[in-house]
C-alpha cells in the first residue's frame, strides 16, 4: 500500500501516524507539505493528521483547509483514493467540504485526553472492515474542538445512510448523536476525532485502532 501523510504547520501527530503506516503496510510513507500542489503518484492512502494546523488560529482546520495541497487531496478522493482525517485532520477535511458538519468546542470547554469506549455502527468500509458492527474498541481521544454538530437534516441522513463509522459510548465532548467518526457519500474518506495510530501495539496499552490501517492495506491489497 502506497500511503501520503499531508503536514501543516502545527501538525503534531505526523509522527505518529508514519509510524502506525510503516508498522502495518512495511513501507514508509511520504511526507507532503501542505504548500506542494501535487502529490506522489499512484497512492493508495492519504492521511491527514492530527496536531494545531495554523495554530488553531480562526477556526481550527479552517486555514489548513485553504492549503495548496488540500485541492490534490480532493481530486484524489474523487478518483476514489482513500482518505483519513484524525483528529485535526477531520476538522480539516470538514472545513474543506469533504465531509459534512463541523467539529465544535467541547461541551465542558475544557481540552479532553484520555482513552474513550467507542462503538463501531458500520463495518462495511475499508476503514472498519476488520471490526465487527456493535463492537466496542477503545481508542484515545485528545481535542479542545471535537464537538462534531452538524443540522438535523445531515444527521438523519448520516444515519440513514449508514455513514456513522464510530460512536462514543458515554459522554466526551458534547458531540450530536454521540458520533465520533463518519465517512463519505463513497466510503472512501474517513473522519474521526479519536488517535487509532496512538493504539496499534500492546506498549500502546491496547491494539483496537490498528484494525483500521490493516483493514485499509486488506482492502487495497
Amino acid at each position: 500500500m502506497k500511503s501520503a501523510v499531508i503536514v501543516f504547520p502545527g501538525s503534531n501527530c505526523d509522527r505518529d501516524l508514519i509510524v502506525a503506516l510503516r508498522d502495518v503496510t512495511g513501507r514508509d510513507p511520504a511526507l507532503v507539505w501542505h504548500r506542494e500542489t501535487e502529490l506522489p503518484s499512484g497512492l493508495d492512502l492519504i492521511g491527514v493528521p492530527g496536531g494545531f494546523s495554523y495554530g488553531d488560529y480562526l477556526r481550527s482546520g479552517a486555514m489548513a483547509a485553504n492549503s495548496p495541497v488540500m485541492r490534490a487531496v480532493k481530486d484524489a478522493a474523487d478518483r476514489g483514493v482513500s482518505v483519513l482525517g484524525i483528529c485535526n485532520g477531520f476538522q480539516i477535511l470538514t472545513e474543506a467540504g469533504m465531509l459534512p458538519g463541523a467539529l465544535m468546542r467541547n461541551s465542558t470547554i475544557s481540552f479532553v485526553c484520555r482513552d474513550v469506549d467507542l462503538k463501531v455502527e458500520n463495518s462495511q468500509s475499508a476503514f472498519t472492515s476488520r471490526y465487527d458492527a456493535g463492537e466496542e474498541i477503545r481508542i484515545p481521544v485528545a481535542h479542545h474542538d471535537g464537538n462534531y454538530t452538524a443540522d438535523e437534516a445531515t444527521l438523519d441522513r448520516l444515519e440513514g445512510d449508514g455513514r456513522i463509522a464510530f460512536r462514543y459510548s458515554g459522554e466526551v465532548n458534547g458531540s450530536a448523536r454521540d458520533i465520533a467518526g463518519i465517512v463519505n457519500d463513497k466510503g472512501n474518506v474517513l473522519g474521526m476525532m479519536p488517535h487509532p495510530e496512538r493504539m496499534i501495539e500492546s506498549a500502546h496499552g491496547g491494539t483496537d485502532g490498528r484494525r483500521i490501517f490493516e483493514g485499509l492495506l486488506e482492502a487495497i491489497g
